[in-house]
């Protein structure tokens, strides 16, 4: 790969940058890189590289199983370099390398590897009939064309390694719009793609604000599909330009605020490690993070100090340093969010029973938190924190599923949803009532990402993974034919 400079990648060719953004490192708070700020013309022209590859050039075209052998190529690159990118997430994005190594990592190489299978699976289908000797009607799965990602900085290189080989195994060509705050591993996978023969104008890569480059990128009447992960806020502005340019599809992974109900019967010692484990998770920093928890009554205080413990052993430092289990937050601006959220709580009656604020020196650390007391009228309640932060809140012992399930919907997202116990009735009894894209029980199976993902009310729109999510990258074309 070659030495970083601020370049945009468009039509095949890395294009010196007018003009250029710092990137900080979030554990020290000083510059790390400088990329290029990617302008409205720099949009245009890889849209329209985009779309020439589409209509003119061999990827939609191309066998599937020959787009399926790019896909493993470009795995096999990232595999060769792990380490490099690995390092590279640690410093961009902050977090705990080892997260980055078990984490990241094996899930995106997985997404490639996935959806390099499912390019051959995809197919229409033939409807039921008898035979007729004169005619025949059938369906087809062609690929939706250019489709434009937006990536978050929270998860940087799996977010773009997921949206990228769907796309690409579906035939499409695309316009990738990076997060500016954690850029770097999207120009690493650019270079990659070019080492191992995509051909030119297949993906384009263009850093720069959402202001500016992603506001352009949701605009532009060239693009068929907008890929997005990212705020309520964002997602709401993106659907608005879709319908404002040229109905572009979109498929949205947005904000949660995610519940996690537990119950006496369940094995506390598991559930507090697993529950601290994911609030402190990539600093609190990931959509899907159990971060309201409710708890039975009688199991209230036993939860409470089995976290408390489990947060103690919690070891913040730079997310390069292999001792480290969470890094700092992304920037000064998240981090202030969350104090400030925390504060406005704490003035209407919440109790902060651990952490709370900011932790002094350099860099955008933050104590793992716990509030107490908090209501559901708080907006700490309410809001995505996007911070390692935890209310908990006790239910009654005889509380009624339908209770607990009006307790816990009581938000205006829905993306994951999870529940601790051993009574199976109970469990079954809740997920049928929980309004969320996903339900965990008991920690979750592997942990893989086949099962379509996605949210319910304002956590989002479509899925993710999967055929399921492979088939948002198709347009349906039916058939109806004579001889």
């Amino acid at each position: 790969m070659r030495q970083r400079e601020p370049a945009v990648l468009i039509d095949g060719v890395w294009r010196r940058a007018a003009s250029t953004l710092a990137v900080d490192d979030p554990a020290t708070g000083r510059p790390l890189a400088c990329i290029a700020a990617g302008t409205d013309a720099d949009i245009d022209q890889a849209v329209t590289a985009a779309r020439r590859a589409f209509r003119e050039g061999p990827w939609p075209r191309m066998p599937a199983f020959q787009r399926a052998a790019l896909l493993h190529a470009l795995a096999d690159a990232i595999e060769r370099r792990q380490e490099t990118f690995a390092l590279l997430e640690s410093l961009d994005a902050g977090h705990a390398i080892g997260s980055v190594r078990k984490g990241d990592l094996p899930l995106g190489l997985r997404s490639l590897r996935d959806y390099a299978g499912l390019a051959t699976k995809l197919a229409g289908d033939v409807t039921m009939g008898a035979a007729q000797p004169s005619s025949m009607e059938y369906f087809l799965r062609e690929p939706i064309g250019v489709v434009g990602i937006i990536t978050p900085w929270n998860a940087p290189f799996l977010m773009v390694l997921q949206k990228l080989a769907a796309a690409l195994a579906a035939g499409c060509t695309v316009v990738i719009k990076p997060a500016e705050l954690a850029p770097l591993s999207a120009l690493w996978i650019g270079d990659l793609c070019l080492e191992v023969g995509l051909p030119a104008g297949v993906v384009n890569i263009v850093t720069g604000t959402g202001e500016s480059a992603g506001q352009a990128l949701a605009d532009h009447p060239d693009v068929n599909l907008i890929s997005f992960t990212g705020s309520t806020r964002v997602g709401r502005s993106i659907m608005a330009a879709a319908a404002n340019s040229n109905l572009k599809r979109v498929v949205l992974e947005l904000g949660g605020k995610s519940p996690v109900v537990v119950f006496a019967d369940t094995d506390l010692d598991k559930a507090a490690n697993a529950i601290a484990a994911e609030i402190t998770f990539k600093s609190g920093q990931y959509c899907a993070a159990g971060s309201r928890v409710f708890v039975q009554r009688s199991a209230y205080d036993a939860l409470l100090g089995r976290i408390h413990a489990a947060m103690d052993r919690v070891r913040i430092g730079a997310g390069h340093d292999p001792a480290t289990d969470m890094g700092p937050m992304i920037s000064a601006a998240q981090r202030s969010r969350a104090v400030d959220l925390i504060e406005h709580s704490r003035a209407e009656g919440a109790r902060v029973a651990r952490g709370g604020g900011a932790r002094t020196g350099e860099g955008y650390f933050f104590e793992p938190t716990i509030l107490t007391d908090a209501t559901a009228d708080m907006r700490v309640s309410r809001e995505e924190i996007f911070a390692p932060v935890l209310t908990i809140t006790a239910f009654d012992d005889d509380a009624s599923p339908h209770a607990i399930a009006a307790l816990v919907n009581d938000n205006r997202y829905g993306l994951s949803a999870k529940l601790w116990s051993r009574d199976l009735g109970t469990v079954h009894s809740l997920i049928g009532l929980l309004e969320s894209g996903q339900v965990i029980v008991n920690g979750g199976g592997s942990g893989g990402a086949t099962l379509p993902f996605g949210g319910t009310k304002q956590s989002g729109y479509g899925r993710e993974n999967g055929l399921v999510g492979l088939a948002h990258f198709t347009e349906v074309k039916a058939v109806r034919l004579a001889y």
